[in-house]
Parts: structure tokens; sequence; C-alpha cells
């Protein structure tokens, strides 16, 4: 990285997290009482905004009866020595600490209940020792990995991302195959472009449980920014793909923020007032409509990506965009979308 490219990846995170204008906007949350599980966030440090379990809480505490939460990786706190394969290890061992740190805070909720950490599936079945390193050090949290399989050559993601076909490669494949007997589940991100992919590898693999990120991440980047109407229609198409493998669950949330949000035409972090819930809902209802026909409620549930989505809305309002989605849904469904397809999926 050039120290020009330095310096303006500093001033980006440094302006990531507004608090002052996202206090601009404030809501009271609906349905405070319903308990609810959220399957995605992060814990950040240096040089991103400073977010950990101090700033986790005030959000978790905001309003919504946050039950249990799972931690999802960020490359980061990996072991600074041993073998280069295990130090990703690192990063289970911080947040189990974390977790068990807040355990012992009276009445706080379940935070990282599941882990879900990294671990180079290529390495074949070699990566069996730093799955089972995992598991030990979670002492009961770690529940799985993230592929990160997104790629478009398209697109400028800010860094590189993994090869095309991955997936598809022997011995990424030799080593997801160790998944599923250690009882782990495989989180996955990757573009709507590339989600057919995905739909294969669940095909191959009808023992793996797989979690697709933030909806199938459609792009709202350029080039994609100017074709909305194509990105909706592919990423359609592949949704289909995906929900036709019974053992391919969905992550509802993650359109918005500056990384690859389809919410990033509607400039949102640069209105005056931050967005309410109404009209968030209003931007995700397309979305989620052809998500819940396809998959049902019990495959589907509903994620904060915080603090990612943080660029643009409150954490109260995002939930209280999601329950207005649920608004009409039966109490079974309702429990499934925001809670129990997530502690199923992740055996809570």
């Amino acid at each position: 990285m050039t120290e020009k490219t330095s310096e303006l990846a500093d001033s980006f995170w440094v302006n990531f997290i507004d608090q002052s204008w996202l206090d601009r906007h404030q809501e009271e949350a609906l349905d405070p009482q319903l308990p609810i599980v959220d399957p995605h966030h992060h814990l950040w440090a240096i040089p991103r905004p400073h977010y950990q379990t101090p700033q986790l809480l005030a959000d978790l505490r905001a309003g919504h009866n946050i039950v249990a939460t799972v931690y999802l990786e960020t490359l980061a706190y990996y072991r600074e020595s041993g073998p280069e394969h295990l130090r990703p290890v690192g990063e289970t061992e911080y947040v189990t600490a974390a977790a068990e740190a807040v355990a012992a805070i009276p009445g706080a909720p379940a935070v990282a209940a599941g882990i879900i950490g990294q671990a180079d599936m290529a390495r074949g079945g070699a990566v069996q020792e730093v799955l089972e390193a995992h598991i030990e050090a979670g002492r009961g949290r770690f529940k799985g990995v993230r592929a990160n399989l997104f790629h478009d050559a398209k697109v400028e993601f800010g860094y590189p991302g993994p090869p095309p076909g991955l997936s598809r490669q022997k011995t990424f494949r030799e080593g997801f195959d160790r998944l599923a007997p250690l009882g782990l589940v495989c989180d996955v991100m990757a573009f709507h472009t590339n989600q057919h992919e995905i739909a294969e590898l669940a095909a191959a693999f009808p023992n793996t449980t797989l979690i697709v990120n933030h909806l199938g991440a459609p792009i709202g980047r350029s080039p994609y920014a100017e074709r909305p109407g194509e990105v909706f229609a592919l990423w359609q198409k592949n949704m289909r793909l995906l929900a036709e493998q019974p053992n391919v669950m969905l992550k509802i949330g993650g359109l918005g923020g500056p990384f690859f949000g389809v919410l990033l035409p509607h400039h949102l972090r640069e209105r005056t007032v931050p967005i309410g819930s109404e009209e968030l809902a209003g931007l995700y209802r397309p979305w989620f409509a052809v998500a819940i026909d396809l998959f049902g409620p019990d495959r589907c549930m509903f994620e904060s990506n915080f603090p990612a989505d943080k660029y643009d809305c409150s954490y109260v309002v995002l939930w209280n965009a999601f329950k207005r989605l649920a608004e009409g849904f039966s109490p079974a469904e309702k429990t499934a979308l925001f809670s129990a397809t997530a502690s199923r999926t992740y055996s809570l």
C-alpha cells in the first residue's frame, strides 16, 4: 500500500461511524420484548473504527431484546507467532475471551454465543488441524468458518479477493469436506454474480450447512450502480438456484454500508438526517419478498452486520425495519426470522 493510499484508507475509517449524525434520528424499539438472536456482527479494531464489546453492548441494549449473538471473522486478532496456518486461531481465542468477560456481566446478552472463524480450506485435508484448534480455543463457542468466495473482475472492492473458481478446486473441496464431520457450518461471502458457484458447492456437500451472507450480496458499486434492473434479475436467478439446495440458509441484511451494498445509490450517508425504519424497510422489501418466497422463514434469519451497516443507520432503526418487514407473519414465523433459525443453524 502506498503512503497516499494509506492516508485515504485512514480517512475512510476515521469517518466511518458518525454517532452524532446517527443521533439526529431517534426511534423507540418496536415490539421490544421480541427475542432476537443477531447472527452476524463483528468486533473491529484500529485501523477500523474502534468497535469492541462496550460499543457492541451499547447497541445491543439500545431498546431491542437481543438475547444472543454470533460473531463473524474479520481477518483480525491473529496470533503473531507460530505456524502461519494456525494464526487465524488467535481470532477465536480473542473473541472467546471477550465473550466470557461479557458473560460475567449480570443480565448481559450472550455475546458471541457462536463464533465463525477463518481457515484456509485450500489446504485440503490438512485444514483439519486448524479446525480442531479453533474448536479447542472456542470452548464450545466455535461453530464454523467463513468462506470468502466473492470475486468480480468489474468491481474494485478495496483489497484482493479470492481467485475465481476457488470453490471448485480439488484441494478446497477436500478441506470443505472436513466441516460436517466436526459438526461445523460454513458462512459464505459471495457476490450476486457468483452465487451460482455456491449453489454448486452446496449440491456437492448436502450434509454441510451453508449460510449465505447479506442476502447474496447484490452489488451496488460501479458499474452495477447504473444497472439495478440487471442486478436484481441475476440476483433473483441465483437465489432460486441456492434455494433449491435444502442445506442453504440465508441471512437477511447487509445491504447498507459502503462496501458492496445495493443501497449505495440511495446516498443514505449524505442526508442531513439518517434514514428511518419505515423507509429502510421499503428499500429492503423487494429483496426480502423474493428471499422469503424462495427460502421461507425457517431458512432465513435477520442479521445486523454491525458495525459495517452502522455506516448509515442505527441499530434500533435497522431492527425496527426488519420488524416492519415481518408484519403480517405469524408468531411462529417471526420467531424463526428473529431467533429460531439462527439458534438452530448455529446450535446455540
